[in-house]
């Protein structure tokens, strides 16, 4: 294996809100985009950076009110997915980033997509990691969600409000894996991300994004489309333990993209915390062919 290289931690403004990133490899190498998922941040790549930094330059920022990060005014910024996209679009041009493969997870795919829908000759290929698209193949732990959507009570908003929590945040790091995976998330995950997200502010921003994504839903067969008709070269790296993201989500991906690369790993949502070491081999060998 290469040396492993080293991880800067940066930070720029956009719109007026200061922006923390973390960032690896040489500054003229191949572009990997890393939008990160809920309840997490930048952090959550922190291993795979080094892993790859010495052939990509791989950026990872933090969101507006997430991480590092700063938490502008609702008036000056939209906790929305769309919100989401532009930022990412205006994170794209600050940092000179004309071309990126993009890694797409949970909330971050969603984000990620809408950055490659607007200017889809950017984006060289995906690695998608437990990021859906397609409602038919939603796990059971959608449930809630899908209730609320359906019927926005005050009572209900209250139960999702509730899992903004500390053990909220521990359950979406390890809920459903099995123990001998369970054991190797470091509780640094929800306990780093509960302090970072315990003020009212970030725990309003984020209801609202879980009130938003009930758009997301009409969005997909857009998404669909684009995967469709685009066919970026694409690797599918999936942890099947995820109660929202079971095995038949990554299966779905091939309806659209039947050339896509598809891996079945013994790990849940965040794979990455528990088989770094084969989602590495698998995307350094992806990208060395279609992204250097």
């Amino acid at each position: 294996m290469p040396e492993l290289a080293p991880v800067a931690h940066r930070t720029t403004e956009i719109d007026g809100t200061e922006v923390f990133y973390r960032e690896a490899g040489p500054p003229g190498a191949p572009v990997v985009l890393l939008p990160h998922g809920y309840p997490c941040s930048s952090f959550q790549f922190r291993h795979l950076m080094p892993a790859l930094g010495d052939r990509w330059r791989l950026v990872a920022p933090d969101l507006p009110g997430f991480g590092y990060s700063g938490t502008p005014d609702r008036a000056r910024f939209a906790y929305t997915f769309e919100g989401y996209g532009h930022f990412l679009q205006r994170f794209t041009k600050a940092l000179d980033l004309p071309r990126y493969a993009l890694y797409l997870h949970d909330y971050g795919s969603q984000c990620g997509l809408r950055l490659a829908m607007r200017a889809p000759e950017r984006v060289a290929a995906l690695i998608i990691q437990n990021g859906d698209i397609y409602e038919d193949a939603f796990g059971p732990k959608y449930t809630v969600l899908k209730e609320f959507w359906t019927n926005p009570t005050p009572e209900g908003r209250e139960r999702l409000a509730a899992n903004v929590s500390e053990e909220g945040f521990r359950d979406e790091f390890v809920g459903e894996l099995p123990d001998h995976l369970a054991e190797r998330v470091s509780p640094d995950l929800w306990k780093l991300h509960w302090q970072l997200m315990r003020t009212p502010e970030r725990r309003e921003n984020v209801v609202a994004l879980f009130e938003d994504q009930a758009t997301t839903l009409a969005d997909f067969p857009a998404q669909q489309a684009y995967l469709r008709e685009h066919r970026p070269p694409t690797l599918i790296a999936w942890g099947p333990h995820d109660g929202y993201m079971p095995e038949a989500a990554a299966r779905a991906y091939l309806r659209d993209l039947p050339d896509a690369e598809l891996h079945l790993l013994d790990g849940g949502h965040w794979a990455l915390e528990t088989n770094l070491d084969e989602i590495v081999g698998l995307a350094r060998d992806f990208l060395g062919r279609v992204h250097s």
